[in-house]
């Protein structure tokens, strides 16, 4: 019996190894999101590249309390400028097509994904013009949220800038 389980344990540190081989030097490294029209990721990251500059200048970090309706207003007012110039930028990064078929597949699920994002921030615009302070939710594919699978493919194609804006006070 003793040969039996130093067989298996030696039959699990292989495979264990092999595992660890085949997964550092021979799977591929390249990310699933990644498209290979790279001039289509890099005209959308130059349509994305002053997008902050954009947004920068709807700040608000004022201290809103919650029977202050009037500054929640501001603030969803500020939430809906900021969500127009995003959505206007997304416009223009889709209005040309990739010409490689995982792009043509690819970028039209991000763009869905990505209005889904935006009206998510509407509907928290007119949470905060009902008066009501509360934490912005957004909606979950799998379990993770939507600005995060938006900004994993805005980074596997170099296009960061082109990511979600993570302050929502915008």
């Amino acid at each position: 019996m003793r040969n039996g389980w130093r067989v298996l344990i030696v039959v699990l540190m292989a495979g264990f190894a092999a595992f660890w081989v085949w997964a550092l030097f021979f799977a591929s490294k390249e990310a699933v999101n990644r498209i290979h029209d790279r001039a289509w990721a890099e005209r959308a990251a130059g349509v994305c590249a002053d997008l902050d500059e954009q947004l920068v200048g709807l700040t608000d970090l004022r201290r809103v309390d919650e029977d202050d309706a009037a500054l929640l207003a501001e603030r969803a007012e500020i939430i809906d400028r900021a969500t127009d110039i995003v959505e206007a930028t997304l416009d223009e990064v889709v209005a040309v097509a990739p010409t490689d078929a995982a792009g043509r597949e690819i970028v039209p699920q991000w763009e869905a994904d990505y209005r889904t994002w935006l009206e998510d921030r509407r509907q928290y615009a007119d949470v905060l013009r009902d008066g009501r302070d509360e934490a912005f939710r957004e909606s979950a594919v799998d379990g993770i949220p939507i600005s995060e699978k938006v900004a994993t493919f805005a980074g596997d194609n170099e296009m960061a800038d082109c990511s979600p804006p993570q302050d929502l006070a915008r």
